[in-house]
């Protein structure tokens, strides 16, 4: 991927006065009107004082949910409006719409350094149908383009892809540049020895991405569900576990891979294994290749911890995509609930017996990255593994897009990204 201008290519000369339209990931979750967790609004906050600070109009703009058909007041940006605004310091106008004269009327009659809020650009359907009418009009009231939403780059949306066709500069935010320069730097000019930790449910999921990251890395470590899928390829007895059997033979594939690039992949040589899928289960630690019939996999043993410390002490890159065990449990009442095995996710409630092995590996990550590695976590479930286990300021680099984190690791290019100048 060439490398794009960021907001730092651009002088004060070339941001003042002007109207800057910004795209920033305000999918916030809520609570009725009730925001409970802000990190993405706060994400953008570095990006947004620069452009107020150099004297730009800056225009806020971003999708929330996934409204059905035209405006629904659970959908409004209100409450991100708000809370901008006090994270800001200052008022944060929401204009009633994201197209339109009265939007126009307000970026016009702005001061330089104010900042406003478009309403829900999801409110059109044109808008994820990129259609270059509502894209013209979209961006007719401004005269730039700043993406700082990585976590919707790899959409090719009016507001992420379109615009760029009638704003120029369209340039990259602080937080959009980040991720670039960790996720696609490393995976492309990583620091060696490079290793990929790869957890999750399924084999058919991330087969991409474990190919990818096996071209890429020196090393790979399995994990998760998918964990069973493979040890069956090594012909062995995995109980009731999760496995594809659809994909026996792709992790067959994926093992002669390495074999013949040379690459290592460590899968767990013990495993906990419970009697039924519940949190509180009967359980045991057996070893990999002695897993009993009836009983299920659900995270790694100790002693797969101890050699996926030693695996990776001599790496300098490493990239972790996916937790290693069951270690959430989802429901609706009580404690527990019940959901699928296929699922093997992350949810509502913690579950102690089964959260070892992402824990275990998490600790590893952020000691290495004390003693100088680079560590990036890739998104999605790992970091509410991160967050959980309270080291997640230890990591090099947590990446705030989960499906553009995947993308951007499996090789693919993001629309959001490909549209904006190059340097």
């Amino acid at each position: 991927m060439s490398s794009k201008k960021s907001i730092t290519d651009l002088s004060t000369a070339d941001l003042k006065g002007k109207k800057v339209l910004v795209r920033c990931d305000l999918n916030v979750p809520l609570d009725g009107k009730t925001i409970t967790d802000d990190t993405r609004i706060r994400s953008s906050i570095s990006t947004i004082e620069y452009l107020t600070k150099a004297g730009a109009i800056v225009t806020v703009c971003s999708h929330l949910g996934r409204p059905k058909d035209g405006p629904e007041d659970k959908y409004s940006l209100g409450p991100c409006a708000t809370r901008l605004g006090e994270l800001l310091g200052q008022e944060v106008k929401l204009a009633s719409d994201c197209i339109g004269d009265e939007v126009a009327k307000v970026v016009e009659e702005a001061k330089e350094g104010e900042v406003i809020m478009l309403e829900n650009t999801r409110f059109y359907k044109e808008e994820t149908k990129n259609e270059p009418g509502f894209v013209e009009k979209f961006a007719k009231p401004f005269d730039m383009y700043v993406n700082d939403a990585f976590g919707s780059a790899h959409r090719a949306h009016a507001s992420t892809e379109g615009v760029t066709k009638f704003l120029k500069p369209s340039v990259s935010g602080f937080l959009l540049d980040k991720e670039l320069k960790y996720l696609a730097g490393a995976i492309d000019h990583g620091e060696r020895p490079m290793a990929a930790i790869v957890g999750g449910s399924k084999v058919s999921s991330k087969i991409t991405v474990l190919n990818a990251l096996l071209d890429k890395c020196d090393k790979i470590i399995i994990g998760g569900g998918m964990v069973f899928t493979f040890l069956k390829a090594k012909g062995l007895s995995v109980g009731t576990s999760l496995v594809e059997d659809d994909f026996v033979e792709t992790a067959k594939e994926v093992m002669a891979k390495a074999d013949s690039l040379g690459k290592q992949i460590l899968l767990p040589s013990d495993i906990v294994v419970a009697d039924k899928f519940d949190a509180e289960a009967n359980t045991q630690i057996v070893a990999a290749d002695s897993i009993p019939d009836g009983w299920m996999g659900l995270d790694n043993g100790p002693e797969s911890t101890a050699e996926q410390k030693a695996f990776l002490s001599d790496c300098k890159t490493i990239i972790m995509n996916g937790p290693l065990g069951v270690f959430e449990f989802k429901g609706k009442s009580n404690r527990f609930f019940h959901v699928s095995l296929a699922s093997f996710c992350l949810a509502t409630f913690f579950s102690p017996a089964f959260e070892k092995g992402t824990m275990g590996i998490i600790d590893i990550l952020a000691d290495l990255t004390a003693s100088g590695s680079i560590t990036i976590i890739g998104g999605g479930d790992s970091v509410a593994a991160c967050e959980k286990s309270g080291r997640a300021q230890e990591m090099s680099h947590i990446s705030t897009g989960g499906g553009a984190s995947l993308e951007l690791m499996e090789g693919k290019i993001l629309p959001g990204v490909a549209a904006l100048d190059d340097k």
